[in-house]
């Protein structure tokens, strides 16, 4: 068994795997829906592909590689199965061109809406980072309870911003106002991809309990020493 089928069936267990036939049936009765709803279906459908892949492929095809990056990336942050993990550093440096800003004036720094968990209220302090040639930040970061929990916000769409390697917990599909979510249960190497694709290793860190998902195009990352169903009551008061 190659490397590449370990990761497959490592993805699946993971993956909690609904029965394809009732997942295709759903996903068609709501071809219809909103599209909120609509992607919220279309990882089911991800899931039930996942596991006929790891049932009626061989290893080593170049379309099942694919398959698998893709289901690797979730919101902008990529799993990282197949790499060595990242030695966490006890204090990292901040990421790059951190620094902190007025709610108001980070609002101005960012290209989308930035919106409060009301379960925690208003942040102790607010942390931009990663700007453009423009001046415009990539990351916003609000720190609660002395900085122990963190929400970090940003357009996860298209590139990869954080890293999380395959050491630690395992990974949980949940619920976010009715889409997906995924919780790592448990301490994990965290490093911050920058703008030019680089895992800013001196960034990495031993990040906490972790909830990440995706409303309107922005991703989130709610960490710290939170359960999962706390974790998920914040995520859900965004505001």
């Amino acid at each position: 068994m190659d490397d590449l089928e370990h990761q497959l069936r490592d993805l699946a267990e993971w993956l909690d795997t609904p029965a394809a036939p009732d997942v295709v049936d759903r996903v068609h009765a709501r071809l219809a829906a909103p599209a909120r709803r609509r992607r919220r279906w279309r990882y089911y459908l991800a899931v039930a592909l996942v596991a006929l892949l790891v049932a009626v492929l061989p290893p080593g095809r170049a379309a099942l590689a694919d398959a698998v990056a893709g289901l690797l990336r979730f919101s902008g942050i990529v799993i990282d199965t197949s790499s060595a993990p990242i030695s966490p550093t006890g204090s990292p440096s901040p990421l790059p061109s951190q620094r902190p800003a007025s709610l108001h004036e980070a609002q101005g720094k960012l290209r989308f809406p930035i919106r409060l968990p009301t379960k925690l209220g208003p942040p102790e302090q607010v942390l931009v980072a990663d700007a453009d040639g423009t001046g415009s930040y990539r990351v916003v970061t609000l720190l609660y309870r002395g900085g122990v929990v963190r929400v970090d916000a940003f357009d996860g769409r298209l590139d990869p911003v954080f890293q999380k390697q395959a050491a630690g917990p395992g990974v949980d599909w949940v619920q976010v106002d009715g889409g997906f979510a995924v919780w790592i249960g448990g301490p994990h190497p965290l490093a911050y991809v920058d703008r030019a694709g680089t895992v800013r290793v001196e960034s990495a860190r031993l990040a906490a309990s972790t909830l990440i998902w995706e409303e309107a195009g922005v991703s989130y990352r709610l960490e710290g020493d939170l359960t999962k169903g706390d974790a998920t009551e914040i995520a859900n008061s965004l505001n």
